[in-house]
Order: structure tokens, then sequence, then C-alpha cells
């Protein structure tokens, strides 16, 4: 194929290829040319102009295909414009030529390209082919009635380009014009309606608004008027295109001969006519439109017959619904739906005149009200649908009194008619699914009328249906309605019911209304019908016999209105036990079921008795038993065949009869109606264009619809294989008995039956895998035997089939043969029907064979691409067979399809000719299909596939007229742009620039304005369709995906807004101006910006909330994209810093904008919109709440914006504002006090009085709003009313915390920031405050929904606990829904909850809340004990206690709730608070069952959640719950020992685990499950604890300090600290049993983290000084063990080849040493082995280990023998005394030799020395000399080291008292002491005065 891409044609390598590639490489050769001409210089075209015109002329002569004419006569065009253009008229006179000597009646071929000619000559000549329009004119109108419907589509677009010039179509000829239409639209298909109508709508168009001026001439027709053009649709519509003659004549006869394809196609010209004119158009001209258009539902001549009538009515409402839905936008459409109303009010005045007319003659036909009822209906149902569209945007037009809309439509329920009160039932049904609030309403005034009225047969019936539509509009509406409701509809049915045989004029409307509405009240779902269910069984009971003998007693008597009335019950009956088996299938258990069986059996019996009936009764029970049979048989489709098995042959029997009854015969049978169902998705798009989704689905369903009695073989397997034979024996036996139509009827039944029941039987799959061989031989002898074109397509299909449902082609030699078949058949060019199914069924082949086809693919490629070359356009379906072909190829080759080779690059060549030839086919499926292909080429090679000429042809099909073709297209888009998404946005906008002007549309415009995007938005605007709705919101979120956090920020968020400000609702906001008159001028300057609610000059206009909703979405989507991306994006100063240098764009340079689209969709009058601008509004603040302002020091960015987000939020709160709205906006106004933005309490009061009052609202109770909506929607908002109050109540003593922290030294890891904030009043106690004078009230509906949770979260096995009345919040019939709510409710407030219980202590208090109305605690927890008296405060406090740890327990031991790790950690965070205070704290001290089970929780949360913050919590928690352990513990020893009065302090009692023996029972032992929690963590930070993972660290003993983080050293500190305490709650014994595992945990962490000692240091010392070492019978084992443990501390020393942290070692031994004591030290060999190590150190060249050896040294020695050993032997000798005076000299010289880091730990050392060697006065007169003397010595050296070390003495002091007594009591006495020696020696001086001692005594050295 590379010798095809040059200028001139290879004819060498040309005629090289074969025959079939030859076309393909001419082909190839073309596209090259067409692309390349354009590009090439001038001169070189002329130089070879005249080959290549000889070449192109060689190969036209030749018979190209069709795509390669086009290909050719384009170039041929170009290469004359370009180059010389004077030989083109010679090439002109050859082509006529060729075309004279062909035959003079050219086939249907010939006609279609004949037309496709005309349109391209008229397109290019434009005004210059005015000479010859007429001529051509006559032609073309010729061949709108072509046989062919090829031809009809190709003349429609001749006359569509003809008249852009011929004016004369749209005056002097429109009605010729218009005739020949209608003919055409007579036989026609789905193209040539499309096509014809198209054309018929734009000259309808043309006349009513010319599009340029024209002289009228004498006799010609000027411009038409509207009335003029719908005369002429109406025409049409009514008489069709045969002529006054013939319309004439049916309406002698009284029929009607006009075909359902003529009105459709005037229907859809009805549609291209309006959407031609414009939105504009229609909305100035809608009065008169409707009017003209109601004319034509109610012409007589449209509503002959009931089928007339309905289709009719549809292609009515379907113009309506095209119109008005698709054109207008939202304040256009309510003023639609005022327009409407009134046409409706209009009809049923004039009814009611002419009804309540006394006068005969005057008095109301028939006619009259059947002319009526089709004006009602399809008003009504319009109206209806543009509501429900609205949605709360239409809520003004109910309180439009000039309109007056509820009390029109409820009017026409009392209508003579039943379609005009089933219409305004549904009308009703789609004002309250758009406007839930006025549901309610709506049905406490239809039910009290209708008891007012329940004598009027129309009343009930018309009031009836009504109160159903609502019942059954509520499953639609979220919010629901109250449960009193449906209690009152059910005992209105029953009313009615009962009263049905009182009165015989109302008996049937009575009947029916009450089981409809118990119908209706079943589709409320099993929450509602459980409670009504016994009272459902026994109406059901009653409306049947008792049995079949009673039954067969009925029949004998009663008269034919009698049994109009019971088999009208007895239907509703059934319709209601359909309805409880679809929408309640788990309320059917086999006790319902066995309750129904006998009704189920004489509804079954009563089947055959029919005919009785009939032949007594004749037609008036005719249709009552149609319904009845019908009924019958979908209840039984429900069922299982077991349950009704007595009966299953009476059905089978009876439905062989109604499947080939005579009625069923007479009527005519689609096809297309019965495959949808059984046919494969695939299959559909070729058994007929209505079967394939269109716009035009609605009307042209009635071209296949039919009147099928009877129902499906839908049942279970095993009852139906028993009897399936003779029940196909039954039907074969009929059939042979029929001839003609008929047969074909029951043929087509008995077929579709049968493939029924095989799919539902799964049947299929093993009958046909285990007979596949023969099939296989079967077929391909059929295939070769059969000659008739519908044999050969239906085998042919089976054929594919076959494999499709046996599992694909395993077998080479199977899938050659089946190659070779349906080859052939492909290429049998005689029979477009064979080559069709031929070729999908080689589709299938390829899909099923895998990588087993991929030898066949190149012959398979050849095969596809000659015959799209070769089949016609005129056989659409073949073409479109071939695309799937190509399709599946694609995927088999895949990826291979990337290769550079040539066999590979021939068939990616060959892939994209065919894509191309494809999507030049006229018909869209081919072009849909082409597109597809595309796709899956771009998937698997992206490289090869042309965005530049792929994403213009996409975009040319956008706004396509044909839905499959838009799906294709935005399918594809969406695939693109996940890839390219730049590319194929500067594509889209290159290809707008470069279209002609004519070629422009609207779509175009906004792409040239705001790109691909932009038209986006304006299509999924426009769409209907719910996949393309949800492929285009992709596309836009991969487009956004890909650009918005880059070069296009600016550009999405303006497309963002500018789709939230495109409405034409000129109405206010719900919030128009501030409130607060104390609000700052600027900041009112401010908001007032804000409240613009559109911008003019946008490229949007109208569009709706569902749009506008879903542009907030994207805002918030680029939020969070803009999270994970540049950090920029959330740093005001970074961005504006990088903006400066690098030119680009961040999200917060745009938060202006955020907010003010926030703000204008919270104030938005669509609820849906509201709710996405309150969540975009929390995104906000959550995103930008920390982010400071530059400009302003101490302040973040969005204060600025305070008065917004308070004006965004107060019309959620007002009195009529939807729980949903209400309870996000709670959500906001939490996360906004949260955020600590505002500083200002006046600023901050404001937003807080909003959650007062709602507050105000939640403790109103169920009065306003519980009338309103659901219970469930009631407890939605009081939830999240106090839950929004506990988070701000969380956060407010959060900041009251730092704040009083603030006052204290400074702590470093508070921020300025935080510390501004903290340190103001709104920040600290401000909103403390605030929050505490509701505290009191929120404190006790806290609890209240605590526990409203604790029950609902109860197993289902407990369900019988929960209060029969409900709880607080919500009522026994919604607890199904409000669980839910309390779900997501119930973490925030367990925390606040437990703070508030913090800050009282556990201390009830007495007041009571003035304003609390509703009852806070409904099972009055807190208020009567079990036995009714008054609790204690004990026992209140005790069940609050319980609740909470209830409910953390249960949570914490299986998270479920979406936001588990917030709920978790909240969890936490209350149990801290909790264990804060004493009282609690000894109540889960006390409970040892209670504490092992929260340390089981803890456990599993700790191995199970990775999350520091949650492991640091959980070790917290152990920590708190281990000292109230301990608490406990030493409470009880302290009472046992001044009970006993125990003499020795050092024994106490054996209280703790382990008592007498020692033992730890897991499960039950608090301390083992400390100690399995702590070994969770220590093991997991540090494995190379575990024996069995010692030695897997690579850095040997040591190393993994470096390895841990911060997070794990807390941790592992934690879980240390936890270690060091477990010995104090153990029993002496226990203690020993717990002390190995403790000490070699703690040894082991040393080692580990040798160079972070401190945590392990300090738990080694407190497990040294534990008072369990001292206890007299165990201290001889914790002697040992110590020890043992000393001699394994000084092992470490000889580590091997690790580097040993001395120092830290030293720092342990020291400790060791200090702590332990000498009988645990001062054992050979370890002292001995200490002495050696600090002698080491000592001598260590490490100047560091030097200086910290003397001091441990000193520390461990010197201290250690004083001052315990001191106070235990003091000198006794001058010797003894002499070397304690020289030690103390030496540690004095230590000091002074010290360095200045080192000296004060060693005069921390030496000061308690000197201390203890003081003595009282009481002492010191009786101690020997020495002890005296060291006394002395003492005292001096303290009064001199306590100057030079004035803070170590003042630290000393305040922390030791007993020293500071013990020094205090020495001066005391050495001052007696001297004045005694003085008054001895000087008695005189004595006598005369004090005199002052010689030395003066200081106790203050600062």
């Amino acid at each position: 194929m590379e010798r095809a891409h040059r200028l001139l044609l290879d004819e060498e390598a040309c005629n090289q290829v074969g025959k079939h590639q030859k076309a393909e490489f001419i082909l190839e050769w073309l596209n090259h040319l067409k692309r390349l001409l354009p590009v090439t210089d001038r001169v070189d075209i002329r130089h070879n102009q005249r080959c290549l015109v000889d070449q192109l002329w060689e190969i036209l002569i030749n018979s190209p295909s069709g795509p390669t004419r086009w290909l050719l006569a384009h170039c041929l065009a170009v290469l004359y414009r370009l180059g010389d253009p004077i030989p083109s008229n010679l090439m002109v006179e050859r082509c006529n030529d060729i075309i004279r000597s062909k035959d003079d009646s050219p086939s249907s071929q010939g006609r279609y390209e004949i037309m496709l000619s005309m349109e391209r000559i008229l397109r290019g000549l434009g005004v210059s082919a005015v000479s010859c329009h007429r001529d051509i004119y006559k032609v073309v109108r010729a061949c709108l009635t072509d046989r062919s419907m090829a031809v009809r589509c190709a003349a429609a677009k001749v006359l569509l380009e003809l008249q852009r010039e011929a004016a004369f179509l749209w005056t002097s000829e429109l009605e010729n014009v218009a005739t020949v239409c209608f003919r055409a639209f007579e036989g026609s298909n789905y193209n040539v309606r499309v096509s014809v109508s198209k054309l018929l709508g734009i000259l309808l168009a043309a006349a009513v608004e010319p599009r340029q001026f024209t002289a009228p001439r004498q006799g010609a027709r000027s411009q038409g008027s509207l009335e003029e053009v719908m005369e002429l649709l109406s025409g049409g519509f009514l008489r069709g295109g045969g002529g006054f003659l013939r319309a004439s004549g049916d309406m002698l006869k009284g029929t009607s001969s006009v075909s359902k394809d003529v009105r459709i196609g005037v229907t859809q010209a009805y549609v291209v006519f309006v959407s031609t004119l414009g939105s504009s158009w229609l909305e100035a001209n809608f009065p008169a439109f409707l009017s003209l258009l109601m004319e034509l539902a109610s012409h007589v001549r449209a509503t002959q017959t009931p089928a007339d009538a309905a289709v009719t009515r549809r292609c009515v409402s379907f113009i309506l619904r095209s119109t008005l839905g698709s054109l207008l936008g939202e304040k256009a459409q309510i003023n639609a739906v005022k327009q409407l109303c009134l046409a409706v009010a209009t009809q049923k005045r004039a009814v009611d005149a002419a009804l309540t007319d006394r006068n005969v003659e005057t008095k109301v036909s028939s006619a009259d009200v059947s002319a009526s009822q089709h004006v009602l209906v399809c008003c009504l149902l319009e109206m209806g649908a543009l509501v429900q569209g609205l949605g709360s945007s239409a809520a003004p037009l109910l309180t439009d009194t000039t309109t007056a809309l509820l009390d029109t439509v409820i009017s026409v329920l009392l209508h003579p008619a039943t379609l005009a009160r089933l219409a305004a039932a549904w009308c009703l049904r789609c004002i309250a699914m758009a406007m839930p609030s006025h549901c309610s309403l709506l049905l406490d005034c239809c039910v009290e009328r209708l008891v007012a009225l329940k004598s009027s047969p129309d009343a009930v019936a018309g009031y009836g249906a009504a109160i159903a539509a609502l019942v059954a509009a509520v499953q639609h509406c979220p919010l629901g309605i109250p449960h009193t409701k449906d209690k009152m509809v059910l005992d209105l049915a029953e009313d009615l019911l009962r009263s049905a045989s009182q009165n015989s004029q109302i008996s049937l409307q009575r009947t029916q209304a009450g089981w409809l509405l118990i119908s209706s009240l079943i589709t409320l779902g099993p929450a509602v019908v459980e409670h009504h269910l016994p009272r459902l069984l026994l109406l059901w009971k009653c409306v049947f016999p008792a049995s079949l003998r009673e039954q067969e007693m009925e029949l004998r008597r009663g008269d034919y209105f009698t049994w109009q009335v019971t088999l009208e019950g007895r239907s509703g009956a059934l319709s209601a036990m359909k309805n409880l088996l679809q929408h309640c299938r788990e309320l059917v258990t086999d006790e319902v079921i066995s309750r129904l069986l006998t009704p189920l059996t004489c509804a079954v019996a009563l089947l055959t008795k029919l005919p009785a009936l009939f032949r007594s009764y004749g037609n008036s029970v005719k249709s009552w038993s149609i319904v009845y049979r019908l009924r019958v048989y979908e209840l039984l489709a429900l069922l299982h065949p077991q349950t009704y098995q007595e009966s299953f042959g009476l059905v089978m029997n009876q439905l062989v009869s109604d499947v080939s009854g005579q009625d069923n015969l007479n009527q005519t049978c689609s096809e297309l109606s019965l495959l949808p169902p059984l046919c494969h998705r695939d299959d559909l798009p070729l058994a007929g264009p209505a079967l394939h989704d269109t716009d035009h689905r609605y009307i042209e369903e009635q071209l296949h619809s039919s009147s099928v009695g009877g129902g499906s073989l839908d049942n279970d397997p095993f009852s139906l294989c028993e009897r399936g034979y003779e029940i196909l024996e039954q039907f074969v036996e009929t059939v042979n008995q029929l001839k003609g139509q008929r047969q074909q009827t029951i043929q087509t039944h008995l077929c579709a039956a049968l493939c029924s029941l095989l799919k539902v039987l799964h049947l299929l799959n093993p009958c046909v895998s285990s007979r596949k061989p023969v099939l296989m031989k079967t077929l391909m002898f059929k295939l070769k035997t059969a000659r008739d074109a519908a044999s050969r397509s239906g085998y042919a299909l089976a054929l594919g089939a076959l494999y499709r449902y046996t599992g694909g082609i395993s077998s080479p030699q199977h899938l050659s043969t089946c190659l070779g078949v349906l080859f052939t058949l492909s290429q049998d060019s005689t029979s477009p029907e064979v080559q069709t199914w031929s070729l999908h069924s080689l589709s299938l082949v390829v899909d099923l064979s895998g990588g087993l086809y991929r030898t066949h693919a190149e012959p398979s490629f050849t095969l596809v691409l000659r015959l799209l070359l070769s089949t016609p356009p005129t056989h659409p379906e073949v073409h479109y067979s071939l695309g799937r072909c190509l399709h599946c190829l694609i995927t088999c080759l895949g990826p291979d399809l990337q290769g550079n080779g040539a066999a590979v690059s021939g068939l990616r060549s060959s892939c994209l000719v065919a894509c191309g030839v494809m999507q030049d086919s006229p018909d869209c499926l081919v072009q849909a299909r082409a597109i597809s292909c595309l796709q899956q080429l771009h998937m698997f090679s992206p490289p090869h596939v042309n965005l530049t000429s792929l994403v213009p042809a996409l975009c040319a099909n956008l706004c396509s007229s044909f839905l499959c073709l838009r799906r294709a297209v935005v399918a594809c888009l969406r695939q693109l742009v996940q890839r390219e998404a730049l590319e194929v946005s500067e594509h889209a906008i290159a290809l707008v620039k470069e279209l002609p002007r004519r070629d422009n549309t609207q779509l175009d415009v906004t792409i040239k304005e705001v790109g691909l995007e932009g038209a986006l938005f304006i299509l999924l605007d426009r769409e209907s369709d719910f996949s393309l709705r949800k492929d285009i919101q992709e596309t836009l979120v991969h487009m956004m995906a890909a650009s918005a956090t880059s070069s296009k920020l600016a550009h999405w968020l303006k497309l963002c807004k500018d789709v939230l400000s495109a409405t034409t609702d000129g109405r206010a906001p719900l919030e128009s101006k501030q409130e607060d008159e104390d609000a700052d001028p600027g900041k009112d300057d401010d908001s007032s910006a804000f409240r613009a609610r559109s911008e003019s000059g946008g490229p949007f206009t109208a569009l709706r909330s569902a749009t506008r909703c879903f542009a907030m979405e994207c805002v918030c989507r680029i939020i969070a994209q803009c999270e994970t991306a540049d950090p920029a994006h959330f740093d005001m100063a970074l961005a504006q810093e990088r903006r400066l240098h690098d030119s680009t764009d961040f999200l917060v340079l745009h938060l202006g904008d955020l907010v003010r689209m926030a703000f204008m969709a919270s104030t938005d009058h669509s609820d849906e919109l509201r709710l996405a601008g309150l969540q975009t509004l929390l995104v906000i603040i959550r995103q930008f709440s920390a982010i400071p302002e530059p400009e302003f020091p101490g302040h973040v960015i969005l204060e600025q914006y305070q008065a917004n987000v308070g004006a965004a939020l107060r019309p959620a709160f007002t009195a009529d504002a939807p729980p949903d709205i209400t309870a996000k906006a709670c959500q906001v106004c939490s996360a906004w006090i949260a955020s600590g933005v505002v500083s200002d309490l006046r600023d901050l009061r404001r937003v807080h009085q909003l959650l007062v009052s709602s507050l105000a609202k939640v403790q109103s109770g169920r009065e306003a709003s519980s009338q309103l909506y659901n219970e469930a929607a009631a407890a939605m908002e009081t939830l999240a009313v106090l839950k929004a109050w506990a988070e701000v109540y969380i956060v407010a003593v959060q900041r009251s915390k730092q704040k009083e922290s603030s006052h204290r030294p400074a702590d470093p890891s508070v921020s300025s920031l935080a510390s501004d904030i903290s340190g103001s009043e709104s920040g600290g106690a401000g909103l403390l405050k605030l929050v505490q004078s509701e505290l009191s009230t929120l404190s006790r509906l806290w609890l209240a929904a605590l526990q409203d949770y604790a029950l609902l979260t109860l197993p289902q096995e407990y369900s019988s606990q929960l209060p029969a009345t409900g709880g607080s919040f919500y009522t026994a019939e919604t607890v199904s829904q409000a669980r839910r709510h309390y779900t997501s409710s119930w973490a925030p407030i367990l925390h606040a909850t437990s703070l508030w219980l913090h800050s009282t202590g556990f201390v009830m208090s007495d007041e009571a809340p003035a304003n609390l109305s509703r009852p806070a605690t409904p099972t009055s927890m807190g208020n009567r004990s079990s036995v009714g008296g008054a609790k204690s405060p004990e026992d209140i406090n005790t069940d609050r206690l319980h609740l909470i740890l209830g409910i953390s327990v249960e949570f914490l031991c299986s998270p479920h709730s979406e936001d588990q790790m917030e709920n978790i950690t909240s969890c936490l965070r209350a149990l801290q608070v909790l264990l804060e205070v004493s009282w609690p704290r000894a109540k889960i001290g006390n409970d040892q069952a209670l504490s092992v089970e929260l340390l089981s929780v803890l456990h599993r949360l700790m191995v199970t959640r990775e999350s520091v913050s949650v492991q640091l919590a959980v070790l917290d928690l152990l920590q708190r719950i281990v000292a109230a352990a301990h608490e406990h513990i030493r409470e009880k020893r302290h009472s046992a020992e001044v009970d006993d009065g125990a003499a020795e302090k050092e024994t106490l009692p054996e209280f703790g685990e382990g008592r007498d023996t020692g033992g730890l029972v897991p499960g039950h032992s608090l301390v083992f499950g400390a100690l399995e929690l702590c070994l969770c963590v220590l093991v997991r930070k540090i494995p190379q604890l575990s024996p069995k993972l010692a030695g897997t660290s690579p850095t040997g003993p040591g190393g993994s300090a470096w390895t841990l983080t911060d997070s794990d050293c807390r941790l592992v500190a934690s879980a240390l600290c936890v270690l060091s305490e477990l010995p104090s709650i153990c029993s002496p014994e226990g203690s020993v049993s717990i002390l190995p595992t403790v000490l070699y945990l703690l040894l082991g962490v040393l080692r580990e983290l040798v160079h972070q000692p401190s945590a392990a240091i300090q738990a080694l010392k407190s497990v040294l000084t534990s008072p369990m070492s001292r206890q007299e019978k165990c201290r001889g084992s914790w002697n040992l063990l110590l020890q043992s443990a000393l001699n394994t501390l000084l092992t470490f020393w000889d580590s091997g080849t690790c580097v040993v942290d001395q120092v830290s070692l030293l720092t342990a031994l020291t400790v060791f040493l200090l702590s332990a004591g000498p009988d645990v030290c001062t054992i050979e060999p370890l002292h001995k082995l200490c002495l050696q190590r600090f002698t080491t150190s000592i001598d260590s060249k490490d100047p560091l280990v030097i200086s910290d050896s003397i001091v441990q040294v000193i520390s461990a020695y010197i201290c250690l023998l004083s001052p315990q050993k001191v106070e235990r032997s003091r000198p006794q000798t001058p010797q003894e005394l002499l070397g304690v005076l020289e030690g103390i000299r030496a540690m004095e010289a230590l000091i002074q030799a010290a360095d200045e880091s080192q000296c004060p730990q060693l005069v921390a050392v030496l000061l308690p020395l000197l201390i203890s060697f003081l003595l009282d006065e009481n002492a010191l007169s009786s101690a020997p000399l020495p002890s005296r003397s060291l006394h002395d010595s003492a005292l001096k050296d303290l009064m001199r080291f306590g100057p030079q070390h004035p803070a170590v003495f003042r630290s000393l002091i305040t922390t030791s008292p007993h020293l500071k007594s013990r020094l205090q009591a020495a001066i005391k006495g050495n001052q007696e002491s001297l004045n005694i020696k003085a008054s001895s020696a000087n008695p005189a001086a004595h006598s005369t005065g004090k005199s002052s001692p010689s030395i003066t005594l200081k106790t203050k050295f600062l």
C-alpha cells in the first residue's frame, strides 16, 4: 500500500496485485490523492493533470464501486479547481454520453445514484442553478413515492438541498409538496420517515418565517400563517395523501384509511417544524400552537376507534414532549405549564357546563366528552412531564393563584371519562415526585374529597386513582410520607371494599378503587407492608371463595353485573398479590404462601369457567374476564410452580387454549413485539429498525404493537419438564388445523413461547452442548439443500448461535468448514437478507474463535472490504453486518495491530479503508458501526488512528438526529479523551474554524467559544437518554481530569460558572439580602456581588437544573484533583509567587469564583442544585479553611467570605426547607465553625444562631415537618442537627484546652496561627460559652440518640427488645429507613456526650431544659427503674457508662460504616475522655471482665488498623485501663491495711492478679491481655524480639533503631510504659509469673534500640523500684530474676561485631545498680563485672564515654552507699569518718573538674548525700562524735555548695519534701546547739540579750 501513496497511480504495482486487492489499491490511492491535491503546488498539478485525468477516466469506465466513484469524483473536482478548469466541460460531456448509453428506465440503484448526483450538483451550484430548479423538482417529486426506500430518502435530501434556493417549494408548491410527502410516508420505513419529515418540517417552517424575501407573483402564495401550516399538517394526519375523494369515501363508510406510517411521519414533521423555528418562536406562539394541536387531538377522524385515538394521543404527546421538553428553558417551560393548565381548565369548564345544563338539546353528547378527554389526556400528561422535569423549580406554579394548577388538575378527577381521570391522577403523581413536600397535602386533600363524595361513581374512581398514584409516587421520593398516611389509605381501601355492595351503582368503582389503593400501598415496600400484612391476608381471603366447592356454587347464581364486580374485585386482589411479590419478596414466607394457596387455587380454577360465563352473559363480561386472565398469568409467572403444583396441568391447558384461541388468531401479531425479550441484544439491530433505540421510539412502537392475549410460559423447570412434550403436541395439533394468516399468528406465538421456555429453563446450553456434532451436520446439510432465502438466513444464524451457546470453537477443522459455508453465503449478492444474516453469523464465529481465528484474518479482511465496496448503499443492513464483522476482526487481532510488518500494515490499512467506506454510508447504524470500529482500533493501536480526521467526523455527528449515532460518537470521545484529551479538544476547535458559514450550527458556535467541553454540556442538557447522559458526563470528567489541574484550570472554572449562570429564571434567589444589620458595609457589598443570578452574554442559555447540578459536581471534582496535584493549589503565598515567575494558574487564586458558584447554587430554587451547592461549600471550607492570608498575618483567606457563607446557609434553615437540605446545611455549619475561620464572636454568633433555630425545631418534636414527610426524614434532620452541635461542642472543648495551655509555658508544638485562634474569645471560651447555654438540652437529646442507636444495632434475634412505639427520633414503622441516619451520626454524638460527662464529672444536675417538649428518652433511661421506682444517680451513671461502652465496643469489634476511620477515632477519644474521670475509671477498674473485653477489642483494632493515630490512641487507652486497675487494687490494699491495722507496712494483702498461685488465665486476665497487646506492638515494630524472627535484621542488634520512625518510637515507648506497670496490678506470686516476660521484653528493646534507650531505661527503673520487689513472699524470686536480668545486661558489651553504645548501656547499668539494691548488685561475680564495665569505660578513648563513666561511677557507688547505707551504719570510728570525708572531697574534685554540662548531674548526686549526713536536734545530742563531726562537715559543705548551684538546689528541695524537712530540722537543731554553747560560755551576755551566732545559716540560695 505504500506504493499507492503517490500523486500518479502506480499502474505497474496496481496490475501486479489480484483483482480484489486492485480495488483496495485504487481506493487507497484515491484517498491519498484526496489529501494530497490541496497541498500540492499548482504547477505540479497542471504538469500532471492530463495524466491524472486519463488515469481517473480509466478507473471510471471500469465500473468501480460506489465508494470508489465518490472519491474519484471528488478528486476530479479538486483537480479541475486547482488545475486547468477548461477540460472539465469535456469530462462532463463524456459522463453524459455514458449515462445516455444506459437503459432509459434505470434500476432503483440507478435512480438512487441520480438523486445523489442531483443533491451534489445543487449543493455545488447554489443559486446558479435557479433556471433548472423546477425541472429538477418535477423529476424528484416522483421519486419521493418510489418503491425503493433508499430512493425516497435520496429524493428527500435532494429537495432539502433544493429548498435552500428554490423559494417556490415553500410558497406556491407547498401544498403539492406536502401531499407528496404524505404519500411518501405510506409504507415507509424509519429512515424514510425521518428524511421526509425533516423535509416537510423545514419547508413549513420556511413558509411561516421565510429565510429570504421573495417578491409575490400573480396568483402565487404569500407567506403562510401558522393556522394554514397547521391545517396542512393536520390534513395529512387526518386524511393522509389519498386525496379528497378517498377521504370522503372513508368518511361515508365510517372508517379510517390513514395508516400509522403516515400519522407517525406527520408527527415527526410537526417536531421538525417547531424545532426549525426555534425556542423563541415556540415560546411566543405556544398558545396558538397548542390550540391548533388540541383541535387535532380532539378531531373525530383522528379518534374514530380506540386504536386510532390511542395513536393520536401518543402522537400529540410526542409533539409536545419533543418540543416543550427539548427546546424550552425552565422559565419558558413554566409558562408552557400555565398555558396547558388554562387549556385543561377551559375543557373542564366546558364539560361541566354541558353536564349541568338541563336543556336536552344542548346537553353534552358522548362524542363531546370523548373529544374533551383526548385533549385533557395530552395536556395533563405533558403538564406532568414538564413539572417532573422542573422539579422543585416548579414550586411557584403551585402558589400562583391565577393559574390554580392543583385545583385545575384535581377538578379533572371528576371528569366522566376514565382516561381523563387517570391522566389527572398521573399528573398529580408527577407533581408529587417533583415536589415531595406536597405529596402528603395532596393525599389528605384527595382522601377528604373521596370521603365527602363517596356516593359519586366518578369521584370514587377519580380520587381513588389519584390517591393510588400519589402513594405509588412515594417510592421515588426519598423523604417519603408519614406512616399515618399509609394506615389512612388502608383504612379507606377497606371501607370502600366493605361498602361496595351497599350501592350497586358504584359497586364497580368502589371495588376497583379499593384494590387500586391496596396495590399502590404495597409499593411502599416491606418496611411499611409488614405492619399491614395480616389485614391484607384477610382481605385476600375474603375476596375469594373458601373452597372450590363454594366456587362451583357461585357459578349457579348471580347476574352479569354481579360477575363484573366479582371479576373486578378478584383481578384487583391478584394485582395486589403480584405487587407483593415484586416489591416485598422478603415478606412472602412459606406461611404467607400457605395462606394464599386457597385463593390462588380458586383463581386458577375460575379460568376454566370463563367460557361458561361468556355463554351465559355474552360480551358484558368479556373485558373483565380478559383482565382477570391476564392478572392470573402475571401472578403465576412470579410464583414457583411448586406453589400451584396441583393446578399446574389446568394452567398449562388453559395457556394452550389462550395462545391458540380464536380471539388471538383474529388479531394481527408483530414478531417485533415478541422478539426483544427473547433475542440476544446484538441481534436486535438487524431484526428491525424499531428495535434499536431511537429518538422516535415512543411513536415508532405503535407500528409494531399487538394485542396478543394470554401469558408466557415463564415457569420453573422441574414442573414444566414433566409435561413439556404434551404441551408441544397440543400446540402442533392446533397448528395443523389452521391455515394462512391464522397459522402464521399461532406459529409466532408458539415460537415465542418455546423460546421463552428454553430461556427460562436454561435448557438450551446443556441440550445443545450434548448434541453439538449432530446439530452441526444437520445445519450444514440444510444450508446446502435449502433454496429459499428465509431458510438459508435462519440456518446461517443458527450456525453462529450454536457456537454462542456452546462456548465457542475449539477445533480448527470445524472452524474451516464453518467459514467455508459462511463465506459462500455472504457473497450471495442476489439475496441481501442471506448476506446480512450470514455475515452476522460470521461475526459470531470470529468473536468466539479467539486466537484460533488469526490464521483466517487476512482473507476475512479481504472479504469484508470487497463486500463493502461492491454492496450498494441501498442495502444498509448488509453494511451493518460487515461493520460488525470488522469490529470482531479488530478485536481478534488485538494488540497485534501495532506491529510494523508488511502483513500487519496491510491489515491495518484495510481496517482504515473499510472504516472510511462505512463512514460515508448514508445509514446511521452503519456510521455508528464505523465509529465503533475506529474506537476499537484506537484501543489496540492508538498511533495509527488519525485524530485529525476522526475528531472532526465525531463532532459533525455530535448533534445527529439519530440516537444510535450520538451514542457511538460520545462513546468514542469518552475513550479518546482518556488518552489525548487536549488533542481532541484542539482538533474540535480547528474543525469549527474551517467549516463554511452555511454549515455552522449553534453547537459549532459553542465549540468556538468554549471548546468541545461546552458543546458536551449543551448536549448533556438536551439529551434525555440515560446511558448517553452518563457517557457525556464521563467524557467531561476525563477531559477535566486531563487538564483541569494544569493550563486549563481557569477555562474549566469559567465553564462551570457559565453553566451555573445559564438560566432564564429572573426570580431572586431564596436569600436576596443580608439580614444581619450589624454586618460590615464591606461585607454587604461583597455579598451583593454574589447575588448575581446570571451573567449576560454567556455562551449558554436556559440550561436545566440537572446540568447545573453536574457543573457543581465538576467543581468538587476539580478541587479533589487539585488536592493530589501541586501543593501551590492550596497555598496562597506560594501560588502568588509561582504565578509571577511561571505564569501558571492555581486553584487558590480562584477562591472567589468557587465561593460565588457555591453561593449561587445554594440559593437556587432547585432542591437538587441547593444540595450540590451546599456540598461544594462544604468542600471549600474543608480545603481552604487553614490557608493563611499572606497580606494579613494571623488571618486566613476564607475570612473575607463570612457574610457569603452565612447568606448561603440561611435559606436552608427556613421553616419550609426540606429536611435533607437542612441536614446538609447543618453539616456545613459545623464545618464552618470547626474550621476556625471565624475570629470574631459576633460573626460566629450569626452561624451559631442558625444551629440554635434548628435545635428549636428539633425540640418541637413531630409536628409540622412530620406531617409532610416520613418520620425517617424527621429523624435524619434531627440527627443532623445533633451531630452538628456535637461537632461544634467537640471543637469548642478542644479550643478551650488550647487556650488554657497557651497561658502555660510556651508550647513549641502549637503554631502561631493556632495560638492566635485559640487565644481569641471565639476560638476558646467564647465558643464553648455559646454551646454551654444549650448543653442541658443537647445532653439529653444526645443520650436519647445514643440509646436509639444502641437499640437499632441489636442483632435480629433481639429485635423484640425494640420499643413497640419506636424511639426518641424514629417510629417503629420507620426502623429500617432511620437506621442509616443513625449510622452516619452516632460517632460525633458519642464523643460529645463523653466530653459532657467528663465536664460534669458524672455528677447529675437537677436542671432541666425549659423548652424541651419531645421525650428525650423513650425507654425512660435515667428516669425510672425497672421496678417502677426512681433510679439513683449511681444507677443512672452506670446506665450511661454502659451505653457509651456498649456502643463503642460493638462498633470497634466490626467497623462497617463508610467513615470507619473517623468513627474509630471518635470511639477511642470518647473512651479516653471517660477514663479521665475518677468515677468511670473506678467502675472499669472494678469490673475485670469489662476491662478484659476492652483489651480484646483494642488488640483486634491494633492488628487490623495501620493508622498511627489509632494505634497511639489504643495504647493510651491501654495505659488508662491498667492505671484504673492499679488504682482499684491500691484502694483495696489500702482498705485492707486500715481494716486490719497491719503493723508492718511492707506486708501488703495479696490483692491483684495471680492470687496465691500466680496463674493468669487467658481470656479472663487483664494482665495477660495487656501483655498480648504490648507484645503485638513490640514484635510488629521490632521483629528481632521474637525468637522465630531473631537475626532477621540485616544490621544486627541495635540496627533497627535507625529504621523506626518517630511515631514507631512513641508506640514502643507507650508499650514499655504499660509493661512496667503490670507487676503493680499483680499479686506477689503473679508478679513473679510475669516478671521474666517483662524483663525479657525490656532488655530486648534496650538491646535493639540501644541508640534510643530512654523509654526502655525508664520502664526498667519502674520495674526495679516496684513495690513487689520488697514483698517478703516474692523478694527472693524477684532478686534471682533481677540478678539474671543484670547478668543479661552485662553481656550486651560482648555483642560481637556490633558497635555498642556504651553510654546507653552504662546508663542502664547505673539505673540497675541504683534501683535494684545491694541484694541484687553486690552478688559476685555480678559486682565484679559491673566494676569491670565501669573501669573499661573510664579507659575508653572516647571523651564522652569517659565523662559519662565517671558520672555513672559516682552515681552507682557513692550514691549507692549513701544515703541508704549511711542511714543504717554511720561512721563510728575516726577511721570510718575519714573514709567518708575523703569520698566527699573526691566528689568535690570531680565536680570542679567536670564539664559544665555534667556538673549539674554530679551536684544533684552530692547534695542528697550531704543532706543524708545531717542529724535532727534529738539525734544530734545523743550521736557519737564521728557522726556529729560528719553532721558539721556536711552542713558547712551545704552552705558552700548551695549558693554556687542555686538552680540544682532549688529543684532538689522542691521535688523532695523529705530532704527539705530534714535540712530544716538539722538547721534548727544546730542553731539551738550553738545557743546552748554560747549561753554556757558567757552567762552575762545571755542575761543581757541574745547574741548572734558565729555562723550565719542560709536557707535561700538564690
